[in-house]
């Protein structure tokens, strides 16, 4: 006879559904209970090996069935059955069956001498007869007087297999269930494999915690009126790799070590990576940690509903957080970077981190105290997974969690921080964890993957921090506390090195800070060069807000003023008064300065809410910046007015991102003067091109003739020549503009645009490089805008600048072979000598 387990949270509950089994299908059926933790009587939860031991009491050669009643009971399950013999193993069969009734239609069957399978089929059927009697499909959850389950129609089912390195973690998992959810079916799927499931395709952790690996086969069974169109949404998805990025679908290795420079690695107690950001640093290694936010002790007694009303407001509160977070990041780093937020958002719809909050709120918890451990509880269920990826994912669960329960609490919710002073240790730092560093505590940071256009580089830079990234995995290896000498210039990081050292390192940053000092001094001189030339060095900037930090670090105007960030996390788009508004306050901040204005460079790798775009198997390749704009005319048109007002009285000059035809300026053009008639506008602002892409910059004489100026966009420049996404740690190191290619490009594209009397600048991140100052002015660069920080440098490294040198030095790199050999040409220009090696 079939030997029948059941296992529950509670113990109460696991002996009360046995015996209600027994006085259906007998006494003599084998039904063994394995509820609750050790301890007292009421203790919630489940223990594995309680379940071994039920096995154990009604094994029998015809196979036993267990029936688990939810969330980590599951997996408790899954281990117990991970300790049995092998030979036992195979005879033990998990099933979904409803707890209660399965268990009495199990019963039954168990006592008729029916096997395992059968046994098995019976009780996922348990629920039939309580369904005719309420009219609803067999299988639908009911909960009080409503009726839910699966639309009444066909079923379709298919197979497909997990194409994934990771398997099927936290962003595959939602894009099914957010698939799924489009349709009027019930979607369940099955890991044929491994034999689990099936689970609801509603909800993300049931799916996730599946724990389908790379080469599963997954059953997908779709019932109700849009079944089949389900089923081949779902195909499709498969079909396209999850809409996973190229990063993600790369083969698992160790991403630092992949991503670490030639020669990054450990030798003589120093480590050697890529030059991030300038200056030294020198204190104690730190990690990020994050504080805990407790629930406190004794909470008062609000009611059921107002707790749930509580926890209701706290889930929008977060979700208004995380979409925000996630656009922030989707604009500076891309939306591959961003697509683990929309996991978190699912987080918080998920009925398997929802149900039991609730339920907790119906028997007397406060609000704080039922999510808290409703989200503690599924947490330990993902960490108890097999697969390394998915376990990390509850850090994830753990990082919403705490984002609701704050909300709840009413405090602000508790950020990754570092817990002294000290340089920070990361394998990489994501926009989410470095938004809020301070200098005064972050001395300087090392990243184990990362390139110098990476985001941690391009922060540290704006916050005149010193950075050395792509240091490889022996980074990881480095101690918490030990002494570390970082030459953010060098590209090394010494570990705790000799006194020598460190009096040496102490020198070069006095001597830098000397440097640094004269440079801040004289920032409000213009950038002459030693010939006599004037450069224009300007900022970058993304609010109008931040043109006085510009002008206090002594810009000489505006080179970058990155729109994007006036369209992003909101439901509308800005109106015309709104935008002039702001481009008005940038105009008059700058005090008759130029203020050059991009217009908005957003696409599928920059989503923004009001304005959807269809996926994009390569966003970076699809329609972004001015592509968008010209298939958008309604947003282009508005922003062109709004633009054309401002520069009626203000120098305003205009610039189109992602150009890479004639016929593309051309169209810009047109849009442009739309926009001069329609406001009556007497004259056309300055109108310039941005060379982001190779092909722009190889037809840079034909632009030239119908641009006023060039700007070089060395980030993008960069990736689309070497063909590395910079947000991609495995290749990040790739992307380095200081390779001959991308400066060939450079100069070709400068040398275009003088030949037709124009000027080019560059604002990309190449443009605050004091070291490439003289290598851009001798490629023919003559307007150059950065970060604010980088202003004062930058001038200095003008003003040491003769333009004959600068070609001949331009000459000489562009025929080296590779980005390190000019990097160490530009180098020997310093001033300054840098510390020892060793």
């Amino acid at each position: 006879m079939v030997g029948i387990v059941l296992v529950s949270h509670s113990r109460a509950v696991a002996e009360g559904a046995a015996e209600l089994a027994r006085q259906m299908g007998g006494q003599d059926v084998a039904i063994a209970p394995a509820g609750g933790l050790e301890g007292p009587e009421d203790a919630i939860g489940t223990d594995a090996m309680r379940v071994v031991a039920a096995i154990d009491a009604v094994w029998s050669d015809d196979g036993v069935l267990v029936l688990m009643d939810l969330g980590s009971a599951v997996l408790s399950t899954e281990m117990a059955v991970e300790f049995l013999d092998e030979d036992r193993r195979a005879k033990v069969r998990l099933t979904d069956a409803p707890f209660v009734e399965g268990a009495v239609a199990a019963a039954v069957a168990a006592r008729l001498g029916r096997d395992l399978e059968e046994v098995a089929s019976e009780a996922r059927g348990g629920l039939a007869g309580k369904a005719a009697h309420l009219g609803t499909e067999p299988g639908a959850p009911v909960t009080g007087t409503e009726r839910a389950g699966p639309a009444e129609g066909p079923t379709a089912t298919i197979r497909i297999i997990v194409d994934l390195p990771h398997g099927l973690h936290a962003r595959p998992a939602a894009r099914l269930v957010q698939t799924a959810g489009g349709f009027e079916a019930d979607v369940r799927v099955r890991d044929v494999t491994a034999g689990r499931g099936p689970v609801s395709a509603r909800s993300l952790n049931a799916v996730a915690t599946l724990g389908a690996t790379a080469g599963h086969e997954l059953e997908v069974v779709a019932a109700g009126a849009q079944s089949q169109a389900a089923v081949d949404a779902i195909r499709a998805l498969a079909a396209r790799r999850f809409d996973e990025s190229p990063e993600d679908l790369a083969p698992v290795v160790a991403p630092a070590a992949v991503a670490a420079s030639p020669d990054a690695g450990a030798a003589d107690g120093v480590l050697r990576g890529v030059p991030a950001s300038p200056g030294v640093a020198i204190g104690p290694a730190r990690r990020f940690t994050t504080p805990e936010l407790t629930v406190p002790a004794v909470l008062p007694t609000r009611g059921a509903d107002t707790e749930r009303a509580a926890l209701e407001a706290a889930l929008a509160d977060a979700r208004g957080t995380i979409a925000r977070r996630r656009d922030d990041v989707a604009a500076r780093a891309g939306r591959a970077r961003a697509a683990i937020f929309d996991a978190h958002l699912l987080f918080l719809d998920d009925d398997e981190l929802l149900e039991p909050a609730l339920r907790g709120i119906r028997d007397g918890e406060p609000a704080a105290a039922a999510w808290n451990a409703a989200v503690q509880e599924l947490a330990a269920g993902w960490s108890a997974l097999e697969d390394p990826y998915l376990r990390a994912r509850a850090a994830d669960l753990r990082s919403v969690g705490r984002e609701v329960l704050a909300a709840i609490l009413g405090v602000e919710a508790p950020r990754p921080e570092l817990p002294a002073a000290g340089i920070l240790l990361a394998d990489d730092l994501e926009p989410a964890d470095t938004a809020g560093l301070d200098p005064a505590t972050c001395l300087g940071i090392a990243t184990a993957a990362g390139g110098p256009t990476a985001h941690a580089a391009v922060l540290a830079r704006a916050l005149g921090i010193p950075a050395v990234v792509g240091l490889g995995p022996a980074l990881d290896a480095v101690p918490e506390g030990a002494t570390l000498g970082l030459d953010g210039e060098g590209g090394s990081v010494h570990v705790d090195p000799a006194a020598s050292v460190l009096v040496a390192l102490e020198e070069t940053r006095r001597a830098r800070d000397e440097e640094a000092a004269i440079a801040r001094a004289h920032t409000a001189e213009p950038a002459v060069t030693r010939d006599g030339e004037r450069i224009e060095v300007a900022a970058n900037i993304g609010r109008p807000e931040d043109v006085a930090a510009a002008v206090a670090a002594g810009c000489d105007g505006v080179g970058l003023f990155r729109t994007e960030f006036l369209f992003m996390a909101r439901e509308v788009m800005p109106d015309e008064d709104e935008q002039e508004a702001a481009y008005r306050a940038a105009a008059v901040a700058l005090g008759g300065r130029p203020l050059l204005v991009r217009t908005l460079d957003a696409g599928a790798d920059k989503p923004i809410a009001w304005l959807p775009q269809d996926p994009e198997p390569n966003p970076f390749l699809g329609i972004r910046g001015l592509r968008l704009g010209l298939a958008r005319p309604d947003v282009l048109d508005v922003q062109l007015r709004a633009l054309v007002r401002t520069a009626a009285d203000h120098p305003v000059r205009i610039m189109f991102p992602m150009v890479t035809t004639l016929e593309e300026l051309r169209a810009a053009r047109e849009a442009l003067e739309r926009a001069r008639t329609a406001t009556g506008a007497a004259a056309e602002p300055e109108v310039g091109v941005m060379i982001e892409v190779p092909a722009a910059a190889l037809a840079a004489g034909h632009l030239a003739g119908e641009a006023d100026f060039f700007s070089v966009g060395t980030n993008d420049l960069t990736q689309y020549t070497m063909a590395a996404d910079r947000g991609n740690a495995r290749v990040a190191t790739l992307a380095d503009p200081l390779h001959p290619a991308v400066l060939r490009l450079i100069g070709f594209a400068a040398e275009a645009a003088a030949a037709h009397g124009r000027w080019t600048g560059v604002c990309g991140e190449l443009a605050g490089d004091p070291d490439a100052t003289a290598l851009l002015l001798g490629l023919g660069v003559r307007e150059l805008s950065m970060s604010a920080p980088a202003i004062p440098s930058v001038k200095e490294a003008v003003r040491a600048t003769d333009l004959g040198d600068a070609r001949k030095l331009a000459r000489a790199a562009i025929e080296l072979a590779t980005a390190a050999e000019v990097r160490d040409a530009v180098r020997t220009r310093r001033r300054v000598p840098g510390p020892p090696a060793g």
